[in-house]
């Protein structure tokens, strides 16, 4: 399934998610007006007044639901890291020395580079011994991977690993946001159970004079448990489906189904089941990489371990997951003990950067999204040609920032000039020196570093206290705009960056519903396809060949010329936003009339190659790291 339609399947869900929850809505107070008639109707010595009590009755219900989930929406808006901090979760920080967190951050570092995205937060779930993890978020730029305590302790590399790729693949595809909302909106089903229960407790407490609390109580917790069947089945139908996919995005990245197996061999032989410690455990089991409310049968909001096995292995004997269940007594694994044991192969160079590669724009619209084997093994290759002392800088929390600065300054004297006196109005004498230092030890930088050491920078900053990051964020824009003449990578580098600190900012606000049509941003295409030509070529005949070849694309009837940002690429800010909102289809055109000017020779440099992973990233399609090898 391409990209962009994996990403309207989700919307439908969504849709389908609004039509379920009014039903479910509907249920509940069905339920609770025929509770009341019989409390305040039916009994004898009740006054008849029944369409009042039905008006009251509802107005009251769905002010307690929609206050609810009100409330839960706007705790969520902090984005997945409010989820994993609910769960009880730790933050694992990028320079972190335990053997196991290191582990697991090399693990989402590689499987970020890899998929195009950003380094999401991480966080470990230290008191749950059972294998499992989820991903959470409103998009990949605020996204938090959590894992538990028994998914470290017990499995190797490439079964975490596995687990891991299961994950980014609800990120990639926009999983998750439906998930947020589908725990925001479930709540206000919920919540009548739960005053039900505080009911029911305080009723207790006060004695003989309580029977009318306890039979309101007692009314409220089997409503209760109308809304919680009705959110279980929700969760249960939307998110069955996704499982299969996310299980099989985990093979394409990996292409070790082995690995998924053997992790869903270890979740069975847990001792104690599946079910999680956590009381909230169940709340997010939609988004739980394995069950873990210890939920079956029409309710299970994933389906059943064997299925899942035999949909990678279809000759899979359930005799083996017999025996994974009969292992429960023996000795836990070791997933470290297991990486000893093992040989890991040796990490591939990365391509000269003087290389030049084929990439047709089809090849390139089919890759977005699509993580394959050798995007992995270029993944590996970039976090091991990373210069020791950079990289150290990028997990620093103090060096991280003016490494990100040194990142966006320009090799032209005049720009730098310019961006010294933009940072010379906002910091101290030592980190702005810290940042023109890291600038020059970048200089000579691989081009495939520049954009994954920028990430690692970022993931150190993104827990960072808002008026900070805001600051930022104001720093990033105001040196990518210090002059006209900045090279379009550092402008997109410093877009991309700005949109990734807004989003952490106020994660809610970051998904686009596509809307426009090409016809809507025709001068938009037209600037953009300019500065990609510009970019790529020195002498003005061949960007305008290069133009056309991409205009041609997009807008085969445009008569349209080629004509160079005149007010240098600040011009671009406004192209962004509503690019990002056209429809899939007319996105993808733009998509393959930036990569046929970037390529109209018919051969990208690897530099040519990542800046149009960049100008792509601004554009919400994510590629995949071994692009320079299509």
């Amino acid at each position: 399934m391409l990209f962009f339609e994996r990403q309207e399947a989700v919307r439908r869900r969504s849709r389908c998610l609004v039509l379920a929850f009014v039903l479910a809505v509907l249920a509940v107070v069905l339920a609770v007006n025929a509770v009341a008639w019989v409390l305040f109707v039916a009994l004898p010595g009740q006054p008849q007044a029944t369409l009042p009590v039905a008006v009251g009755t509802t107005a009251v219900i769905l002010l307690l639901m929609a206050g609810a989930s009100l409330y839960r929406i706007i705790g969520l808006r902090r984005g997945g890291a409010a989820v994993a901090q609910a769960m009880g979760g730790t933050p694992v920080p990028p320079d972190t020395t335990d053997p196991a967190h290191r582990r697991l951050r090399n693990v989402v570092e590689e499987m970020a580079i890899a998929a195009g995205t950003s380094v999401p937060l991480v966080f470990v779930l230290e008191d749950e011994a059972r294998i499992n993890a989820f991903a959470a978020g409103h998009s990949p730029a605020d996204a938090a991977v959590a894992v538990t305590r028994g998914a470290l302790d017990r499995l190797n590399r490439a079964e975490l690993q596995a687990v891991i790729a299961h994950e980014f693949g609800h990120i990639v595809h926009g999983d998750i946001r439906l998930n947020l909302r589908l725990l925001g909106a479930l709540f206000g089903i919920v919540v009548l159970g739960l005053v039900g229960r505080h009911l029911l407790v305080a009723g207790g407490r006060r004695g003989r004079n309580a029977l009318p609390l306890l039979l309101l109580a007692l009314a409220l917790v089997v409503v209760g448990a109308i809304g919680l069947s009705a959110a279980r089945l929700i969760k249960a139908g939307l998110s069955r489906q996704r499982e299969f996919l996310a299980d099989a995005a985990s093979v394409q990245f990996t292409r070790d189904p082995d690995a998924l197996v053997g992790a869903f061999l270890k979740i069975a032989g847990v001792p104690g089941g599946r079910r999680m410690a956590a009381i909230e455990a169940e709340e997010i089991s939609h988004m739980l990489f394995d069950d873990g409310a210890g939920l079956s049968g029409w309710w299970a909001t994933h389906p059943p371990l064997l299925a899942r096995i035999q949909a990678l292995r279809p000759g899979f004997k359930p005799v083996r997951l017999d025996d994974a269940y009969a292992r429960q007594t023996m000795t836990a694994p070791s997933g470290l003990d297991e990486d000893r044991a093992q040989a890991l192969a040796a990490v591939a160079p990365l391509p000269a950067a003087e290389a030049r590669v084929a990439l047709s724009p089809a090849a390139l619209v089919a890759s977005i999204g699509q993580c394959q084997t050798a995007d992995h093994a270029r993944a590996q290759a970039v976090l091991a040609a990373l210069p020791e002392v950079v990289e150290r800088a990028a997990r620093d929390r103090e060096h991280a920032l003016p490494l990100l600065y040194g990142l966006l300054l320009s090799t032209s004297a005049p720009v730098r000039q310019r961006q010294r006196s933009e940072l010379v109005a906002r910091f101290d004498a030592t980190q702005l020196e810290q940042a023109f230092d890291f600038s020059d030890r970048l200089a000579g930088l691989h081009p495939s570093l520049r954009l994954p050491l920028a990430e690692l920078a970022l993931a150190s900053l993104k827990r960072r206290p808002r008026a900070e990051l805001q600051q930022i964020a104001d720093v990033v824009f105001a040196l990518s705009h210090a002059d006209s003449r900045v090279c379009l990578f550092e402008y997109a580098l410093a877009q991309l960056l700005h949109q990734q600190i807004e989003a952490s900012i106020d994660p809610a606000t970051t998904w686009r519903r596509p809307q426009l049509k090409l016809v809507d941003c025709e001068a938009e295409v037209v600037a953009v396809l300019a500065a990609m030509a510009q970019a790529g070529h020195e002498s003005t005949a061949d960007a305008q060949r290069a133009f056309m070849a991409g205009l041609q694309r997009v807008l085969p009837n445009s008569i349209a010329r080629y004509v160079p940002p005149a007010a240098g690429l600040a011009a671009l800010d406004e192209a962004w936003p509503r690019l990002d909102a056209l429809l899939p289809k007319a996105k993808l055109l733009v998509l393959e009339g930036l990569t046929a000017a970037a390529s109209h020779d018919g051969r990208l440099r690897v530099a040519e190659a990542e800046l149009l992973r960049l100008v792509a990233r601004l554009l919400q399609a994510p590629l995949p790291a071994a692009l320079t090898t299509a």
